[in-house]
């Protein structure tokens, strides 16, 4: 992060140095302040504080001054709060009669279905589960491919590699495993396993990157990871969340270097993957932030939380410029995604429904009904025809 910089040379060992460093410090603060953790403004001082005070400084004295930089933080902010997301789309035509159905219904897990992904074909999909079976399945059919029982239970992470020819998973087992698949739907899949990455606590979250041989994971030791998945090697670990990270998502640009994360510390971050460096920080939510969705330009992206609410975050503006929420849901958003243009943002909640909201006015425009447990995760296919959620009844059901 840019403090870990700063800290490097704010802490100068001779007074002179030490107030330069501080003043070029408090400056590069300021414009740099929409890309900036609050949180870490704190530690700096009292890293300083305990370092060596300037003459007549005290930790009471720099925390004063954190506090006042904090302010100045959020005034920047707020120069760019102009104008309501709602305001603008006022003049915008509303959408009509919305109806969606189940089509299919894909029935084989034996426990709660926790996770699952499209293949860019758009017809295949992968799934796991608590049972510990990762299934991969023919949406179009309903018919199994392929099926690998996991050493563990509670498999919470599965994705299918941009090929198609590979899919990844972990959960309890604190690691990321990579299958590749074959046309012979009869292959034991367990033998060609490659464990690929390793934390020291469960796995939340894994994407593949734009290509087989990277893999991003997220997982409950507080930390997202960049895997190189021939290797197995790691190539940059990300640190910023101060408790279970709990879902990520890759940046929609073929060229994309950063990635959202959220967490159960109630914050979504944005990484730059080059550099590891957390290039931005949102917490406005109440409550663990349960799943983390780009907006398909790569200029905003939405977010669910245990809160009760789903909100929509703008990179450029840097802030948080939508609530989707009513008084009458009083459950947790489990899993978002957008539809194809954007203009539609599907939620899993955890009282067995899921809401369809109008991104630009706010309003839910369709609530859908049919799982008999809670709503785990909400994928839209890649030709955005159809979407996938997965649930705690054990089944998943494509809607379109």
């Amino acid at each position: 992060m840019l403090m870990v910089e700063m800290c490097h040379v704010t802490f100068a060992s001779t007074s002179e140095h030490h107030q330069l460093c501080r003043l070029e410090y408090r400056s590069r603060l300021i414009i740099k302040s929409t890309f900036i953790d609050i949180s870490v403004i704190r530690l700096c001082f009292v890293k300083m504080a305990c370092q060596g005070l300037a003459k007549g400084e005290t930790i009471h004295t720099l925390k004063a001054e954190s506090e006042t930089l904090k302010g100045k933080l959020e005034e920047e902010r707020a120069k760019l709060h102009d104008v309501e997301l709602h305001q603008v789309a006022e003049k915008i035509e509303a959408l009509g009669q919305f109806v969606m159905k189940t089509r299919r219904t894909l029935k084989g897990h034996g426990n709660k279905v926790l996770c699952m992904d499209w293949c860019r074909d758009k017809r295949r999909i992968v799934s796991s589960s608590q049972d510990g079976k990762v299934i991969v399945w023919d949406a179009y059919t309903t018919n199994k491919e392929h099926a690998v029982t996991m050493p563990c239970t509670w498999v919470m992470a599965c994705a299918y590699a941009p090929s198609g020819c590979a899919v990844a998973c972990g959960g309890l087992d604190n690691k990321c495993s990579v299958y590749p698949l074959s046309l012979d739907k009869n292959e034991n899949l367990a033998a060609k396993k490659k464990s690929v990455a390793m934390h020291t606590n469960y796995l939340s979250s894994c994407s593949f990157t734009n290509s087989d041989m990277q893999i991003l994971t997220s997982s409950g030791d507080g930390t997202c990871a960049l895997w190189d998945v021939e290797s197995g090697q790691l190539l940059q670990s990300f640190h910023g969340h101060s408790a279970d990270v709990l879902s990520l998502n890759l940046a929609p640009s073929e060229t994309g270097n950063t990635f959202v994360s959220g967490g159960c510390d109630k914050k979504a971050n944005v990484w730059d993957m080059r550099s590891g460096q957390n290039v931005q920080s949102f917490e406005t939510h109440e409550s663990d932030i349960n799943s983390v969705k780009y907006y398909p330009s790569g200029d905003a992206f939405a977010t669910g939380s245990d809160d009760a609410t789903c909100r929509l975050y703008d990179l450029r503006a840097d802030r948080e410029v939508a609530i989707y929420s009513k008084e009458s849901i009083i459950f947790g958003a489990s899993s978002v995604d957008f539809s194809l243009s954007g203009r539609l943002l599907f939620a899993g909640y955890n009282d067995y429904t899921i809401n369809v909201w109008d991104v630009l006015k706010g309003t839910r425009v369709a609530i859908l009904f049919g799982h008999e447990n809670r709503v785990s995760t909400v994928r839209v296919s890649p030709d955005g025809t159809a979407f996938c959620s997965g649930s705690w009844d054990n089944t998943l059901r494509i809607w379109a």
